[in-house]
């Protein structure tokens, strides 16, 4: 295993279905039976990031009910540090409602539960005050209250580990997110998040975009594209990646596979371009399987993929 990378995020257990098509306001449509298990942006990123081969800790909260403890075991089975994973009584763990396309789309209505409860002083008790514990990175997303990402980001900066932040989901605007982005080294938003950030819908390229993030303060940023690929903008000249072209049954995990590939990569130091475009075929794999976690793909399969599309 190689690179050290720590996950301050979410944990929830996922329920989902899948259907013909998306229901519209007021509509039921019947689906496929539910299908039960661990998710979470930041599990899932802790688990896919294991699977690529990482040494992965992960900071959380858990409910004390069921649902709590079998997120713990599924974290300790793909053999992730669970010590800074706290458990508190009488609450909830995190519960995602997801609904699945037949083609991969999806719509996903979350209970945060515990992970609501992850505040400042919650980060420093499960941390002892060293998020970044030794750590070559050190990968937030957005499901957990954003004072303890930003608090979070500043002690990884602090010591000197790569922050990379995953702008998912992006609230609604608040200057304490733009204090964030002042304080990661990568983002990695889609093109809902990008144009969210922005303040606008957007015009010109993905590129250009991306660009225009980058003055926002963080000095990279990847703009995931769904099958199309990706873009990224940073030290050197904008770059594209293709996407791969693969039989996509469920983006749920996509986006996650992408994420810990890229964070990892780049922790690594690899040239962003490499990094890039290994995350276009994290994400493709894990796009091929349902379910989020149980999708998400091991360094051998991306490198398969890699290795069949040589480009």
């Amino acid at each position: 295993m190689d690179g050290r990378l720590v996950v301050v995020g979410s944990l929830n257990m996922d329920l989902s279905v899948t259907v013909p098509r998306l229901p519209r306001p007021g509509e039921t449509v019947s689906g496929a039976d539910v299908v039960r298990g661990p998710g979470g942006k930041g599990g899932n990123q802790a688990v896919a990031a294991a699977r690529l081969g990482a040494r992965v800790r992960m900071v959380g909260l858990l409910g004390d009910d069921a649902h709590g403890g079998e997120l713990r075991a599924a974290l300790v089975a793909e053999g992730i540090d669970d010590r800074a994973v706290g458990t508190l009584p009488d609450t909830p763990s995190g519960l995602a409602l997801i609904v699945v396309r037949h083609d991969g789309e999806n719509t996903i209505t979350l209970s945060p539960g515990a992970n609501d409860r992850l505040d400042e002083s919650a980060l420093r008790t499960l941390t002892a005050g060293t998020v970044a514990h030794r750590a070559d990175t050190v990968l937030l997303q957005l499901e957990v209250p954003l004072p303890t990402v930003l608090a979070a980001a500043r002690a990884a900066r602090a010591a000197g580990a790569l922050t990379v932040l995953n702008a998912a989901p992006l609230p609604a605007p608040d200057p304490l997110l733009y204090e964030l982005l002042r304080e990661v080294d990568v983002l990695i938003v889609n093109e809902t998040e990008a144009a969210g950030l922005l303040g606008r819908p957007g015009g010109g390229s993905w590129t250009a975009r991306a660009e225009q993030l980058r003055r926002l303060g963080p000095g990279t940023v990847v703009v995931t594209l769904g099958a199309a690929g990706a873009v990224a903008a940073g030290a050197g000249s904008p770059l594209t990646e293709p996407g791969f072209p693969v039989h996509a049954v469920d983006a749920v995990g996509a986006g996650d596979a992408f994420c810990a590939q890229l964070a990892l990569a780049l922790g690594q130091k690899r040239p962003l371009a490499d990094a890039v475009r290994g995350a276009c075929a994290a994400g493709a794999v894990a796009a091929t399987r349902p379910g989020a976690q149980r999708a998400l793909p091991t360094r051998a399969e991306v490198d398969a993929l890699l290795a069949r599309d040589p480009r």
